[in-house]
């Protein structure tokens, strides 16, 4: 266990690297921080916490910079979470106030992430095996095409064409929309199938073939859209810390363009707290330069899906907390009024 001098000197290192981008030296660290002890004492400290391996000696010269294990324990036992002020949080609200419709919430959540952290914002879209049935809506476009459309409880809309085999009546598509919004409205996208298994039944021999394929198609689209979506932006943000990759950014770039590397740096949606992964945490070796920081949020107290940054392990892990945390807040607000 480090002393908590030690552990005051650890949290000046991360604070003046962060903030310099140069290695730390102790003549800094006594001139900017009340340490309260001599250049002498703090240069001890700071070979003790070199040792340990929470700081590193770049090059020759006296600095040190934060390894992966001092941002951790730096995240884990230092930092607080910086709260948002006034002006940002108001600022926040306006900006997601605006949003017209799903689509629009994440764009905007990604674009308002990215601006807040100045790093790369990943946003899942909310995941449909913890969604529920708003509305269903069958349209008649012709006498033997039906378009089918899904409305989710967080205002996602999914639209699918459906050729019937035969001709449907606007009396029977209106009794089909009506039986089945009854079963199907505010129940789990999980309960669908067992609710509409026996809906065909209810309905004369020569309409059930049509029905079949209705029940068929909303069946494939609540599979089809399982699928996890994401958006991602700021990736351009990355080029202010070229010299914070120690090879190149190609690896980093390369990682963000996969799709499955994101879901994973995100983590389950069904865990809706903070996660801080550092460095060598990431398990994916070209993302082993960053760090993720990312949470929950959803309506109705539980997590939907996972919203986040990634940037350079050189990050200022309480600010960029604390912006997640909001934005997500603000999110999740958004989707349980929608």
């Amino acid at each position: 266990m480090l002393s908590e001098r030690r552990l005051q000197v650890l949290r000046a290192i991360v604070q003046d690297y962060v903030g310099t981008e140069e290695p730390v030296g102790s003549k800094a660290l006594t001139e900017r921080h009340g340490l309260g002890v001599s250049p002498a004492t703090v240069r001890n400290d700071m070979a003790a916490l070199e040792d340990e391996g929470y700081i590193a000696q770049p090059h020759t010269s006296a600095g040190r910079i934060p390894t992966d294990k001092g941002y951790r324990l730096f995240v884990d036992k230092l930092a607080g979470v910086k709260p948002m002020t006034a002006p940002e949080r108001r600022a926040i609200q306006n900006f997601l106030d605006g949003a017209v419709d799903l689509d629009d919430v994440v764009a905007r959540t990604v674009r308002l992430l990215a601006q807040l952290t100045r790093q790369v914002a990943v946003v899942q879209y909310p995941s449909l095996t913890r969604s529920t049935v708003r509305h269903v809506e069958l349209l008649s476009l012709a006498p033997a095409r039906v378009m089918l459309v899904l409305i989710t409880d967080t205002g996602r809309v999914e639209q699918r064409l459906v050729d019937c085999p035969a001709p449907f009546g606007e009396a029977s598509l209106a009794d089909l929309r009506a039986r089945l919004n009854s079963r199907v409205a505010g129940r789990r996208f999980t309960d669908v199938p067992r609710l509409v298994e026996d809906l065909p039944e209810a309905f004369e021999a020569e309409d059930r073939g049509t029905v079949s394929m209705v029940l068929s198609t909303l069946l494939e689209t609540l599979v089809e859209e399982n699928e996890e979506r994401l958006m991602i932006g700021g990736t351009a943000n990355l080029t202010r810390f070229g010299h914070d990759f120690p090879l190149v950014i190609r690896p980093v770039l390369e990682a963000l363009e996969e799709q499955v590397v994101l879901l994973k740096l995100l983590g389950e949606a069904k865990d809706p707290g903070m996660t801080v992964r550092i460095g060598h945490e990431n398990a994916h070796e070209g993302l082993n330069s960053t760090s993720v920081v990312s949470v929950g949020y959803g309506s109705g107290g539980e997590a939907l899906a996972k919203l986040g940054v990634v940037g350079p392990t050189r990050m200022d892990y309480p600010g960029t907390m604390g912006a997640v945390r909001a934005v997500a807040r603000y999110v999740g607000q958004i989707l349980a009024e929608s």
